[in-house]
């Protein structure tokens, strides 16, 4: 990681953002980089949950054993497994057998869905979690994950638009909380056009987040673009200087 863009955001988020929680990073490595190794929860947690203590300042390097949610660790690239009559959990369940989450109306549309889904092709043993001012020179983080209230998101998906005509910058497919966090944007990144996830509308990941934040994860290639614009878009402007005030 440059440090002087490191330095040069966190100087400019405070200037244009009022200095509101800085994003959480991650890249792949075969080693904890530093961060500390993260324990397996004694019971099923989501790894959003998990993450609060990355919000908070603690770098935390997650290997397979360490994420105890079978969808996250798909979504992760821990795994390709689905759980067994996966297409009636997240439907309609099985009478005296399983609850379904009903996110999806029947089992077959669930199957179809799963047919679009791509494996996410991770290298490294750990996904490694840290906030963007733990980043040292030697880290490479992939994926920047902001969690960000309503004007907050609302400055960062305006500036993901800033360079381009085309007008979908941002996208929102559906799935998990780990999912919009985690897997989508990372195979954004090697996209020809890198566009950023808002995410954590899934009800099962909400409780992890505080009411009226939502994710809004970037590349760490559209990020950079994003960053050097800064001081050229409309972040100068009186218009974002009102909405600047309630942040």
């Amino acid at each position: 990681m440059d440090i002087n863009v490191k330095n040069q955001f966190i100087q400019d988020w405070k200037k244009y953002f009022n200095n509101p929680e800085l994003p959480v990073t991650f890249y792949y490595a075969d080693h904890p980089e530093n961060a500390e190794i993260a324990k397996p929860s004694g019971k099923w947690e989501c790894i959003i949950c998990r993450l609060q203590s990355v919000r908070r300042g603690k770098s935390l390097a997650f290997d397979e054993k360490a994420v105890r949610c079978a969808g996250g660790k798909r979504y992760i690239g821990f795994t390709s497994k689905i759980r067994p009559e996966f297409e009636y959990f997240l439907s309609c369940g099985i009478p005296g057998r399983m609850e379904g989450e009903r996110y999806i109306r029947t089992p077959e549309m669930v199957k179809e869905l799963m047919k679009n889904q791509k494996h996410l092709d991770k290298k490294g043993k750990y996904i490694v979690f840290k906030r963007w001012d733990k980043l040292e020179e030697y880290d490479n983080p992939d994926v920047a994950i902001f969690f960000a209230t309503p004007d907050v998101l609302s400055g960062l998906f305006t500036l993901a638009n800033f360079d381009q005509t085309e007008p979908n910058g941002t996208f929102s497919p559906f799935g998990s909380g780990c999912g919009s966090a985690i897997h989508y944007p990372y195979l954004e990144k090697d996209s020809v056009r890198p566009r950023a996830v808002i995410g954590m509308f899934d009800p099962s990941a909400r409780p992890c987040v505080p009411a009226g934040v939502l994710t809004y994860s970037v590349p760490m290639v559209k990020l950079l673009k994003m960053i050097s614009y800064m001081d050229e878009s409309f972040l100068i402007t009186d218009s974002w200087k009102k909405v600047q005030k309630r942040i």
